[in-house]
């Protein structure tokens, strides 16, 4: 899997090099040090800027991972993040910029990170700005792979899947607080456990917040959750953001 990440870092590399990094280090070196739109740039990014770091977050899944299940997981992600917040081009960038730490070339990575103008204010891509001032955050599955991960070959991949669903423990009662992000821009939080279906979480958005249920479509990572997705089935836990686009027509029937 690591092996094909690598390559598939230098394609998007090449590719980030001839669009975004060479549109940022064009901008610079028009501007100069002196210049008035230069100036501007670095005060919206900020004067706090590390290098970035070899080390990686060391994270342990809920459940044991295979390689396919992760690289799916990570799939998911970068295919929607640039859906609600940010600049697609530096998404681009932080995914380039992601493989190649993650294939040891720290070089590459930072010189990808500078030649999009990003700011990483802890020297890690978990948090990072663009020029304008946008804040990117990456879950460290993105940066790094599970310590519980399952090292498999294909044949053994739909065994292992098969075997981990029966031993997936049965829905947790405990309650924390889930982030809903409206696709207002609004961010909220409701209380839910894992074991809450979608429907629930619609009705206590509505009566929160004054959104009918017919109004509301819940998303995460790519997919439409119907009303019966349970929150353990989603495999959605209490550090990730939900997404809910609100149809102005309420006319529209979701799922």
């Amino acid at each position: 899997m690591w092996q094909a990440n690598c390559r598939r870092m230098h394609n998007i590399a090449d590719w980030i090099s001839g669009t975004v990094m060479g549109g940022c280090v064009g901008r610079s070196r028009m501007d100069g040090p002196g210049s008035a739109h230069g100036s501007t740039r670095t005060k919206k990014r900020g004067a706090r800027n590390e290098p970035l770091k070899k080390d990686r977050p060391k994270w342990k899944s809920e459940y044991p991972m295979t390689e396919g299940q992760l690289r799916s997981k990570r799939d998911e992600f970068w295919d929607t993040a640039p859906a609600f917040d940010g600049r697609k081009e530096i998404w681009d960038a932080l995914r380039a910029a992601a493989l190649a730490l993650e294939c040891n070339d720290l070089e590459l990575a930072q010189a990808i990170v500078d030649g999009a103008c990003i700011t990483l204010p802890h020297g890690s891509l978990t948090e990072s700005y663009d020029e304008l001032g946008n804040r990117y955050q990456l879950p460290a599955y993105t940066l790094a792979p599970p310590v519980n991960l399952i090292t498999e070959t294909s044949g053994e991949s739909k065994l292992s899947e098969s075997a981990q669903k029966q031993v997936q423990p049965p829905p947790s009662r405990e309650e924390f607080q889930l982030r809903v992000r409206l696709s207002t821009g609004k961010d909220v939080h409701l209380t839910a456990s894992l074991a809450d279906s979608i429907a629930v979480l619609k009705k206590q958005l509505e009566k929160q917040e004054d959104i009918e249920v017919i109004r509301q479509r819940w998303f995460f990572s790519g997919k439409l959750l119907t009303d019966k997705t349970r929150l353990q089935d989603a495999k959605i836990q209490k550090d990730y953001v939900v997404q809910v686009i609100v149809n102005i027509n309420p006319s529209v029937i979701p799922n």
